[in-house]
Parts: structure tokens; C-alpha cells; sequence
């Protein structure tokens, strides 16, 4: 089973976020097996870098935080956590948020945004076939309506 959270905080910045993308959420994180979140975010948390982390499951207030189980074959869910393993580390795609207005390609590897990340590794283990939206939009309402649409 991969497990994905999507979330919102109650601060102004996720606010901007789920209003700008169209929708309710600001962020999606990968739940690991013992509850921990890896994700890639924009900014220092718990004494953790900015860029995709592995944070533990309470590192911040959600105002609405939905659980999102999609059942797959366990050498899925490995070569799904492998990817998303394979990138920690890497930074935060601050020319993201711009990119939804300049076009950037969101399969560029060399950083992430988090709907990104989980994006990338859900086609990348087969979960989800190519996925036809725009290179630049990518959001975690997005992400959620095209695994909704799969479910």
C-alpha cells in the first residue's frame, strides 16, 4: 500500500497555495511504514533542511490533513520509496512556484516541489501512467483528483 498525505496548514503562505492552485490542499507527503512523512518543502523544519526530507509525522499544525491509500504490489511500494529514497536531499524547487506561470517542466529531477516528488515517483513505479497535464502543473489538488480518478 502507498500512502499519501495531503495537507493544509492554517498559515498564510498554504492559504496562497491552495488558493492559487484552485483547491483545498497545499502539500502532499509520502507516509512511510513507521508514520514519518518524506516530502520536499521550501522551508527548515524540526532542525531539518529546506528540500526533500524525511520529517517526522507531527512537524506541523494541519488545518486538514487527508489520507489518501493507494493499493499497489509490494515491489511497487519498493520501487515507489526507492525513488522518493534515492532523492532526499535533494533542494526545494523554488522556481516552482513561478513556473506556474513560466512553464518549467515539472519531471526536471534536479529539485521538487512536493506534489512533484510524488508525482514523479508514482509514474516512475508504474502506478500512474504519463500524467497529461500541463509541465507546469503539478499541485497537490491535481495530484489528488488524478489518484482519485484511479482509486
Amino acid at each position: 500500500m502507498i500512502s499519501l498525505q495531503f495537507s493544509r496548514q492554517g498559515d498564510r503562505a498554504s492559504s496562497a497555495i491552495a488558493w492559487f492552485t484552485q483547491g483545498c490542499f497545499s502539500h502532499v507527503d509520502c507516509v512511510l511504514s513507521d508514520g514519518s512523512l518524506l516530502g520536499a518543502r521550501n522551508d527548515k523544519v524540526g532542525g531539518r533542511p529546506a528540500g526533500v526530507q524525511i520529517r517526522p509525522d507531527n512537524y506541523a499544525k494541519w488545518k486538514r490533513r487527508v489520507l489518501c491509500l493507494i493499493p499497489a504490489h509490494p515491489l511497487v511500494v519498493t520501487h515507489f520509496n526507492n525513488f522518493l529514497h534515492g532523492e532526499l536531499g535533494k533542494p526545494y524547487d523554488h522556481m516552482a512556484i513561478l513556473s506556474f506561470i513560466l512553464n518549467r517542466n515539472w519531471m526536471e529531477s534536479d529539485s521538487w516541489i512536493c506534489s512533484e516528488l510524488q508525482a514523479a515517483g508514482l509514474q516512475r513505479a508504474g502506478v500512474v501512467p504519463k500524467l497529461y497535464v500541463a509541465a507546469n502543473k503539478i499541485s497537490p489538488d491535481s495530484l489528488a483528483l488524478a489518484l482519485s480518478a484511479i482509486k
